[in-house]
């Protein structure tokens, strides 16, 4: 069983506490010790790695994650992408995730059905290292909702299942469980950037999203939802969906309804992407008219007022802003940590929390990961500076020093080199 010591860290453990110094050893895939005593741990036999002037912390989990995603401009370039070549950029950005310090990804959804399971059983299986992944379906739509790309003239896939009706759901969801998903998704609300339905129109019925939950509920797996609209988040609370992204219009009697159940729920805003467009239209392609005609200026304003609500009302929030298209690069994904407390109002430990043990909650892994804790899971960090204090630090992969995950180092600060310089085959 291999050994690591990390000596003379600054530990942020993700309790809620300020960091502290201590040595942490590593047996295995377990956290053995965290010893505030330095030097009191044994290190015969151990490899020894020097943190000082670095923090360590948990492995960051990404709460909306689409790594089949693949910089794409329109949802319909996502079903022209073969199958075969869709699996090997969909892998080459869980590696790229690894990268950024994400050694967790709950999937949102993905582009194809089985390409995140797939994806799930061979870093399961260790046919090469990867992030831990909850596998998701595709999104299950309804005719005119978010995802049903098709026109009357001409018939186009995207990332998205389309079923229309109790029964249709139920046979899509079945379809869905067969095939070894996590989570399922549904797409209850409709976007402003489609045309058929807009954010605030809710094309999905309250006997669809009930047969979707029933579903989950039965094989024992987690249901998703894409929810802007007040009404969708509210029909997605009735339901009991375990995580409902966006939630942006979500009014008083919604914002009521989650808090209510709080224990229940998580929610994310998927923001990355509004911000990418206010902050950085000319990187994003998106014509500036559009933007302004879709009203995304407002969306930005709604969504702040919105999760600052949520915080103060205690409701679970995860990270995940929708990286994956054009205008969301993948990689991008630890800016949402700093928008939590720019637009939010979360203090910068609150922000790391919900990208780490909040994270590992959602992930159905409480008292396993997540937390800097003797006996949980090794899936850690190396941050050169105190990110405590400046959660930006993480936005650029080259102040990881260290990236471990399951016990294994991908990234070693004594080496600085990066494992995804590897063939596959070769791990």
């Amino acid at each position: 069983m291999s050994r690591i010591i990390i000596r003379n860290a600054q530990v942020f453990d993700a309790t809620g506490a300020p960091p502290y110094p201590a040595d942490v050893l590593v047996e295995g895939n377990r956290i053995r010790a965290v010893a505030t005593d330095r030097g009191a741990l044994d290190a015969t036999g151990a490899e020894v790695i020097d943190a000082a002037g670095m923090t360590l912390m948990p492995g960051m989990v990404e709460g909306h994650s689409h790594p089949t995603f693949t910089g794409v401009s329109q949802p319909s370039e996502l079903g022209e992408i073969p199958p075969e070549e869709h699996l090997i950029l969909a892998i080459k950005n869980t590696r790229l995730m690894l990268d950024h310090g994400f050694t967790s990804l709950f999937e949102a959804a993905s582009a194809k059905l089985r390409l995140g399971v797939v994806i799930r059983n061979a870093i399961n299986a260790g046919d090469f290292i990867g992030p831990r992944m909850r596998a998701a379906s595709p999104e299950i739509t309804v005719t005119a909702g978010l995802g049903d790309e098709r026109r009357v003239h001409m018939y186009r896939e995207s990332f998205a299942l389309i079923a229309d009706g109790p029964d249709e759901v139920r046979k899509a969801a079945r379809l869905c469980m067969r095939e070894g998903v996590d989570n399922l998704k549904i797409n209850v609300s409709g976007d402003d950037f489609v045309t058929n339905a807009r954010a605030a129109i809710t094309p999905m019925s309250r006997a669809e999203i009930n047969t979707a939950a029933e579903v989950a509920k039965d094989f024992g797996r987690m249901l998703v939802a894409h929810s802007r609209s007040a009404e969708s988040v509210k029909r997605c609370v009735e339901a009991g969906v375990d995580c409902i992204y966006h939630c942006d219009q979500a009014d008083e009697e919604a914002l009521d309804m989650l808090e209510r159940h709080k224990d229940r729920h998580y929610v994310g805003p998927a923001f990355g992407l509004l911000y990418n467009l206010i902050y950085e239209p000319e990187k994003s392609g998106v014509p500036l008219d559009f933007i302004e005609q879709r009203g995304f200026r407002k969306a930005f304003d709604v969504s702040c007022e919105t999760y600052h609500q949520m915080r103060k009302r205690g409701i679970r929030v995860v990270i995940g802003g929708d990286y994956g298209f054009a205008f969301t690069p993948q990689g991008q994904n630890a800016r949402d940590i700093h928008h939590f407390v720019r637009f939010f109002g979360y203090s910068p430990i609150e922000a790391l929390q919900c990208a780490t043990a909040v994270g590992a909650d959602l992930m159905q892994m409480r008292g396993e990961l997540g937390l800097v804790k003797e006996g949980y899971l090794a899936d850690l960090l190396l941050v050169r500076g105190d990110v405590t204090n400046d959660v930006t630090l993480l936005q650029d992969k080259d102040n990881l020093a260290m990236v471990m995950t399951d016990g294994r180092l991908w990234k070693d600060p004594r080496r600085q080199i990066v494992r995804e310089a590897l063939p596959l085959a070769a791990e």
